[in-house]
């Protein structure tokens, strides 16, 4: 299923599974995807599936959308494009290849026999960049952090625990200073993770 992942300054602040014909994005409360932002405008623009296709169209917005740098009106999206609103990044991502790679992960991941730990409120603290201080809560099942097209990991809940794994990127993230890849590494409260230059704390309340 594709989905557009939000993000201002590197941090991810939204992830928007796309499920209808028809996904509006604006600065009113009304729409599916809100960018409460004065270089937003009320009703930006508009993404409509059809079939496999999403194919996003500006809808007359004063500043524009903009799809890897250039501005458009109507385009189709491709796995991986960019969206730029203002200073907002919106990447593209359709689900299609991630899958097999998803699976895989949670039936590797299975086999790891682990104490069970009551799991409580558990956050992502940005450590460094203009987000510092900010905490992101890990409020759904798989959260992914980090700047696509450098690094993006993804963080996934799992019965004992919070494991983070790589998702795409040149860059390979560290845990404690120790790279982690695309096999998923446990979490413990209090670690330290960087992921595209951003220095980020796990901590579980």
């Amino acid at each position: 299923m594709p989905k557009m992942i939000v993000s201002i300054d590197g941090v991810v602040i939204k992830e928007v599974q796309l499920t209808k014909d028809r996904t509006t994005l604006g600065r009113r409360p009304y729409n599916d995807i809100v960018i409460d932002n004065l270089a937003v405008s009320g009703e930006h623009a508009v993404m409509q599936m059809s079939g496999m296709d999403v194919f996003l169209e500006d809808l007359n917005s004063t500043n524009g959308t903009y799809v890897n740098g250039k501005a458009i009106k109507k385009q189709q999206l491709q796995n991986g494009d960019s969206v730029e609103i203002g200073k907002y990044k919106i990447k593209f991502v359709h689900e299609g290849a991630m899958d097999s790679h998803e699976k895989t992960t949670v039936i590797n991941a299975g086999a790891v026999v682990d104490v069970a730990e009551p799991l409580g409120n558990a956050a992502i603290k940005v450590m460094s960049g203009t987000a510092a201080g900010r905490e992101v809560p890990l409020v759904k099942v798989v959260t992914t952090i980090g700047k696509p097209g450098v690094a993006v990991a993804a963080i996934t809940r799992r019965p004992h625990g919070y494991v983070v794994a790589l998702v795409e990127g040149t860059q390979k993230p560290t845990i404690n200073g120790s790279p982690i890849g695309t096999d998923a590494t446990n979490l413990h409260n209090g670690d330290l993770l960087e992921l595209a230059g951003t220095k980020m704390q796990f901590v579980q309340h």
